[in-house]
């Protein structure tokens, strides 16, 4: 039975209208996405302007040079389409190249893990194909914050803070942008990239040039990014100033204008799979979206309605499906242009009946793959388990995605262990119907330097892939890294109903799983289902630099009840407390029947919905 009054664990009344929503880990960005649909733009117009915005105004979490994934709907379309906005790997990035710098890891930080930087492309075919309005018109909203100023939250003043020595010692032109006049910004400064937006500016301005109609434009703006001034601009600089990286020495970049010229982003149809009347759908296994529906499958006839939503069972049950579904993320999957990966097995109740059975009352300390006919890799768990980044060096600088330091909300923290790269996300329904899910990331300030002429970083998403000839996600020329970036959709009887996501790296599934198992088990509307308390584990390998992996950890806010906390040590988990609102930055908005819904993260005290 469900539970007919869920806890109340609601911060913020879950946003309810007719007219259109938008929820985003930024406030300016939500806003951006509604006052776009207020002049009469669409979901996508929104989105598209809220995107911009968000890489001016979340410099910590994504930038122009990074990387995005989209699953969007159009109203009376049959499903979502994904964009694949992940670049891929230079030509001339191959395993023997790194070897020969006496790499075993891809570092994760400057120009040696650059790949192509995706973003744009996927932003601008989403606006060719499915929105109204100009380019130039909504660019305006990210130029004005670029030239004007964004004003800073505690988030881009704690990052910059963790590495303000290396941007001092070894990166000037982004010393130049976020140490303004020598000093750390202060909260509520404003953050200004007049260099970004001159760039911006140009762009407009030879997409306008190029004349024609509206698509024609678009296009003129695509080409000038990947095979005009900016293309061009990021080849002398990744061939001609090698810059200082985490491997304590300066190193050109293999990303070249050739690498850029040769690639667009592209459509692909999303995976699914079928929930308690739900279709979630995700984006293929050159993203870990798929990890989200294996747990579904594993967690099928598991009992969640009858379990505390904050209690020990339903903690346990998610977490050791999590692992389970996690080992195979890290055992088959990788780039579909390159490996064939066995999905339709793994989302099959024939492959997960006898998974499911393997979890026990007991907390596995294990690494317990499943076994597909000749598929799979053999990874080092003792060797992941092995690794600690306890000295702020290896996991500082650009190497994962956690999302928020310690105390998760406004105390500055200068450790870099705890300020990397972070993502953002947005969703954007309208009345129509038209629904976007989208998690931008990388170009991160910490992880790779400004380049001067241009305003922005380039993302460093290639330390995902393995150096390990035999891995799936092994490097190689052209590949597409197996990114953590995962938005969601539902389709609910039938009918299109949510779009949700959250930044968080491998926690970005574990996030959303708990939110949907809530929402869907225990009747939480979606604002109860974010502030509902939040956890993750750490038993599998990092997806970043250095990828260590920490056996039987779970990390658990600490508003959960001692007596839930007591009980899962003693059935074996490695339990970490966390503060009070420290897990997760989930956004999500809905539509049922006429009534369009959303809810936002209020953790760290910058996500918001809107909507009327």
């Amino acid at each position: 039975m469900h539970n007919p009054e869920p806890p109340p664990f609601s911060t913020r009344p879950e946003i309810r209208g007719t007219f259109g929503a938008a929820s985003s880990t930024h406030w300016l960005a939500s806003q951006t996405a509604m006052g776009v649909m207020e002049r009469g733009g669409n979901a996508f117009d929104a989105a598209f302007a809220a995107g911009m915005v968000l890489q001016v105004c979340e410099p910590h979490m994504n930038g122009a040079g990074g990387d995005v994934p989209i699953i969007l709907y159009g109203a009376g379309m049959d499903e979502p389409r994904v964009i694949c906005g992940q670049g891929p790997a230079p030509q001339a990035a191959t395993i023997d190249r790194y070897r020969a710098l006496d790499l075993e890891i891809i570092p994760g930080t400057g120009l040696l893990a650059a790949v192509v930087p995706g973003a744009f492309d996927a932003w601008m075919l989403m606006l060719r194909d499915y929105g109204t309005m100009s380019f130039a018109e909504l660019m305006e909203p990210a130029i004005g914050y670029a030239a004007r100023g964004c004003p800073l939250t505690f988030g881009p003043i704690q990052t910059i803070a963790a590495v303000e020595e290396l941007l001092r010692d070894h990166w000037a032109p982004t010393a130049e942008v976020f140490l303004p006049g020598g000093a750390l910004p202060t909260p509520g400064q404003l953050y200004r990239n007049p260099t970004l937006a001159g760039t911006w500016q140009r762009l407009v301005k030879e997409s306008e040039d190029a004349g024609g109609d509206r698509e024609r434009r678009i296009d003129a703006a695509r080409t000038a990014w990947y095979e005009g001034f900016i293309a061009e601009e990021i080849d002398r600089y990744c061939r001609e100033e090698p810059q200082f990286d985490v491997t304590g020495q300066k190193n050109t970049g293999f990303l070249t204008g050739d690498d850029m010229a040769n690639w667009r982003a592209g459509y692909e149809a999303p995976v699914h799979y079928d929930y308690e009347g739900h279709r979630i759908f995700k984006c293929g296994a050159w993203s870990q979206g798929p990890v989200a529906l294996q747990c579904l499958a594993l967690l099928k006839d598991a009992g969640l309605d009858d379990m505390d939503p904050a209690g020990a069972d339903f903690v346990h049950t998610v977490t050791e499906a999590m692992k389970l579904a996690f080992a195979d993320r890290d055992t088959y999957y990788g780039d579909p242009d390159f490996i064939d990966v066995p999905l339709e097995t793994m989302l099959s109740e024939e492959y997960n009946a006898p998974r499911r059975a393997m979890i026990t009352d007991q907390a596995s300390e294990q690494w317990r793959p499943g076994k597909i006919g000749d598929f799979g890799y053999e990874l080092d768990y003792d060797g992941a388990a092995g690794r600690s980044p306890v000295d702020g060096v290896m996991a500082g600088f650009g190497g994962g995605e956690p999302t928020l330091g310690p105390g998760g909300g406004p105390k500055l923290h200068r450790d870099p262990r705890t300020h990397v790269g972070d993502t953002c996300h947005l969703d954007v329904i309208d009345a129509a119907g038209n629904m976007v899910s989208v998690t931008p990331s990388g170009g991160w300030l910490q992880s790779s330097p400004i380049i001067p002429k241009l305003g922005f970083c380039l993302g460093t998403r290639l330390q995902m892939c393995w150096l390990d000839q035999g891995a799936p996600s092994a490097l190689a020329p052209g590949k597409r890294p197996r990114t953590t970036l995962t938005p969601s959709m539902a389709f609910r009887a039938g009918e299109p109903y949510m779009a949700y996501g959250t930044p968080g790296g491998d926690n970005q599934d574990q996030w959303q799983l708990s939110f949907l198992l809530r929402h869907i088990h225990h009747d939480m509307n979606l604002q109860q289902a974010i502030d509902c308390p939040a956890f993750h584990s750490e038993h599998f390998p990092s997806s970043f630099y250095p990828r260590h992996a920490k056996p039987a950890r779970i990390v658990m806010e600490a508003r959960f009840a001692k007596e839930t906390v007591s009980e899962l040590e003693e059935r074996g988990h490695d339990v970490q407390i966390g503060p009070d609102w420290s897990e997760g930055r989930l956004a999500a908005v809905a539509k049922e029947g006429d009534i369009i819904k959303a809810g936002a993260n209020p953790r760290g005290m910058q996500g918001y919905a809107v909507g009327r």
